[in-house]
């Protein structure tokens, strides 16, 4: 493993343990969830262009936009919690009630 890829890695599981580890507020599990998505992107664009595949050229790309779409959902739960709750503590927010 190059130390490129253990970099990427490494950032990918920490932004997983703040996911998991860190779970008071919305915001920060939405800003973990986009630095996954940030070191996805990354390694998955290095590796085509380590391997030089035409192929996979657009996987990048596909990923990035789905990323912000992620984002923009992420975003609007974010504001409809916090004007619903006011405010966007996870420990508020209950599935079983509507």
């Amino acid at each position: 493993m190059t130390h490129m890829m253990f970099t990427f890695s490494t950032a990918f599981v920490l932004g997983l343990s703040g996911l998991t580890f860190n779970r008071t507020h919305l915001l920060s599990a939405l800003l973990c969830l986009e630095g996954m998505m940030l070191s996805l992107f990354i390694a998955l664009a290095m590796w085509c262009t380590q391997n030089e595949t035409m192929m996979f050229s657009s996987a990048p790309l596909l990923l990035l936009a789905l990323s912000a779409c992620e984002a923009g959902l992420g975003l609007s739960l974010l504001v409809a919690t916090s004007r619903a709750h006011g405010s966007d503590h996870l420990q508020n927010l209950n599935l079983l009630q509507c």
